[in-house]
């Protein structure tokens, strides 16, 4: 970590290749880079009135930073030179490596043990940007300027990271860090240096995959120890999405469900936009996190005053209403006319008037919101003056400053609040923030940020060995060790074993072929309900006898069901084994309606899961229905779950499908157990 503090923020920078390095060269003297830098060239006699050494042996020293910007194979034999000189750190520009296939696999491998303890970035990146310290390992365009402090931005994709420093948005950019293939460093490394950095306030992330789901949460956790809240936007919700991403970075992108389980598991708020990710690291980097969701939005117009409260229905947030004491001590600052609510329209009686405004704004403030909203659009530059609209910004912060409240400044649209305007409210303590939709968003990252802390989450080793399908009896038989309620059931090997069950049981029974890859029975009709006379249970029995492996399987036919779940296990490639609660039967793929839990969970989380299904309120007695034991569920679910961690490293798959939940409690009808042998 010491060695990648060096590469971050350098004092000596070595520069190899033509073209790319001159770039780099130019862009630290633009950025008053002020420490050394050495051009390595074979030919040159200097680059950009900088003398040229011809081999990395000739450096007057080992640098802290080395920008390897010359093709894939030549890459290979500048690393080995540079480790061996015990070089901080370098930046590995070429492309050509794991991401082309096995010819790029083989390079990737041979930079790796080239490099050996010595951090890379890279290959297959730009390589960072550092806006504290002027120091630029990067060889195109950027839009970012020298800070004392402000966000970070770690980015997968060099040419996002590249958009991402052009915004005009005001984001006080202090790290742009582009990670490309992580063949040595990967986002965690980078994640926790950049919290080691005290003026880095706060982090957002542009992922397309993780490849170490361990230790990005380790650096999570670490990243809250700082004190440095953590957004991420990541790419992989569609199929084709994750298909590029698999292309693009040689990196697993994991199921994204799980992915967004795994997200809140570590406290860290999901962003699904660039626009809202820069909008919450604003937010993020002024305030800090939002400890609660209660807001309040002051307008001149009640058209700003709906667009606001509209926005805000699908949003985590709450336009709390006043109290009658509030209602009153503001109704005292402005025009009679005014009605008082939140969304609050203090209309223009008062605009231009920067004492009035401010004596309104504090007795708003003194309401005691999270967050207090001033929606407020700057007219174009060549409309006319500015003054107005600063005076009510300046209103606004002289109010903050009195109540020690947390303020913005929301623009309707995005080009009605300039980036110069941006930089002075952010220096008066306001967050700036462009559009509602986006502003709403980044508070509700804000406010999630600040109400959740990374816990603790079962990452599952890899699993060694191909995997097996248990058929449905031994299935159910492991899961019945681990308290699992089955139907009472026979292993039939002739047909006078399924009546003797009949028989005992004296009631309907179902009979099922047995098979370990007869996964869904009712498509390849190898189940039979409803079976109660001898001639059917024969008839039954002789059907599907050979449909399997050899012999039927005959249970009690579960009755009064008031609804069918799934309960199962999967392994993600990122987070490993989960469980899985949702609507089941033989519509599960289509209804979709399921939610993920990680490990380890607990009752309660179980509970907030199954409540969390658009079935719920049928178990809970729909329109004077029967209540399901949802109890049963939640008992099933943890005994899954004790079943899962005993075979953690060896299970693939589990589903029971369906759970028939009724009065009683909940019985595992079918189960599938894929585990390595």
């Amino acid at each position: 970590m010491n060695r990648l503090q060096r590469l971050l923020r350098p004092r000596s920078i070595a520069v190899f290749g033509g073209y790319f390095a001159e770039a780099v060269i130019r862009q630290c003297d633009r950025m008053g880079y002020d420490g050394e830098i050495w051009p390595v060239h074979p030919e040159r006699e200097q680059i950009l009135n900088r003398p040229c050494v011809r081999r990395a042996e000739d450096l007057p020293a080992a640098p802290d930073a080395a920008f390897v910007g010359i093709n894939r194979n030549a890459t290979i034999g500048i690393v080995q030179a540079l480790a061996n000189m015990d070089t901080a750190g370098a930046v590995c520009y070429a492309s050509g490596f794991k991401e082309v296939g096995d010819e790029g696999v083989e390079l990737q491998e041979q930079l790796i043990a080239a490099a050996g303890d010595m951090p890379i970035l890279g290959p297959n990146c730009y390589g960072f940007i550092n806006y504290l310290d002027g120091a630029l390992l990067w060889p195109d365009v950027h839009g970012g300027k020298r800070i004392d402090h402000g966000v970070a931005l770690i980015s997968q994709s060099s040419n996002v990271g590249i958009n991402l420093t052009m915004s005009q948005r005001g984001v006080p950019l202090a790290y742009m860090v582009t990670v490309g293939n992580q063949a040595v460093v990967g986002l965690h490394e980078i994640v926790r240096a950049l919290c080691d950095d005290d003026r880095v306030t706060a982090i957002g992330m542009y992922v397309e995959g993780i490849s170490d789901g361990q230790a990005f949460s380790s650096a999570i956790h670490y990243a809250h120890a700082k004190g440095v809240p953590v957004v991420v936007l990541k790419t992989g919700q569609t199929h084709a999405a994750t298909e590029l991403a698999l292309s693009h970075t040689a990196s697993l992108s994991g199921v994204d469900a799980v992915i967004d389980e795994y997200f809140k598991r570590l406290g860290i708020a999901r962003i699904h936009s660039i626009p809202v990710l820069l909008e919450t690291l604003k937010i993020l980097h002024v305030t800090g996190p939002l400890s609660g969701r209660d807001i309040v939005s002051m307008s001149c117009s009640g058209g700003e005053a709906s667009i606001m409260s509209d926005t805000a229905k699908d949003k985590d947030v709450c336009f709390r209403s006043f109290t009658e004491a509030d209602k009153s001590r503001i109704k005292e600052t402005v025009n009679p006319l005014v009605n008082v609510s939140n969304p609050f329209d203090y209309h223009t009686f008062d605009w231009g008037k920067g004492e009035r405004l401010e004596k309104t704004f504090t007795a708003v403030m003194q309401s005691g919101f999270d967050l207090t909203c001033l929606v407020l659009d700057f007219p174009r530059p060549d409309a006319g003056s500015l003054a107005q609209w600063d005076l009510a910004w300046q209103a606004l912060a002289n109010a903050a400053n009195k109540t020690e409240s947390k303020a913005a400044v929301v623009a309707t649209l995005p080009e009605c609040l300039p980036e110069a305007e941006c930089e002075r409210l952010i220096k008066a303590s306001i967050v700036p923030l462009h559009g509602v939709d986006e502003a709403l968003s980044a508070i509700e990252a804000a406010v999630f940020s600040g109400q959740h802390s990374p816990q603790e989450v079962i990452l599952a080793p890899p699993t060694k060995g191909s995997p097996s399908n248990l058929n449905e009896w031994q299935a159910k038989k492991l899961l019945s060790e681990y308290g699992i309620a089955v139907p009472e059931h026979a292993y039939c090997r002739t047909v006078e074993d399924a009546l003797d069950l009949w028989r005992r049981v004296k009631q309907p029974i179902v009979m099922k072929a047995i098979g370990g890859t007869l996964l869904h029975k009712t498509e390849t009709e190898a189940v039979i309900l409803n079976l109660e006379s001898e001639r059917a249970i024969d008839q039954a029995y002789k059907k599907l006898v050979d449909k399997g492996d050899g012999g039927v399987l005959a249970e009690v036919m579960i009755r009064d069901g008031i609804a069918e779940l799934i309960v199962g296990a999967a392994r993600d490639p990122v987070v490993g084994l989960h469980l899985l609660v949702g609507v089941g039967g033989i519509f599960t793929e289509v209804v979709k309606d399921s939610m993920i839990i990680l490990l380890p969970t607990e009752r309660e989380e179980i509970e907030q899961a199954i409540n969390g299904l658009y079935l719920a309120p049928i178990l809970k007695g729909w329109r004077g229905g029967p209540v399901a034991n949802v109890d049963g569920v939640i008992d099933t679910v943890l005994r899954v779950q004790a079943f899962v961690q005993a075979h953690i490293d060896a299970l693939h798959e589990l589903d029971i499908n369906p759970l028939i939940v009724n009065r009683e409690g909940a019985v595992a009808v079918d189960a599938m157990i894929r585990l390595s042998r």
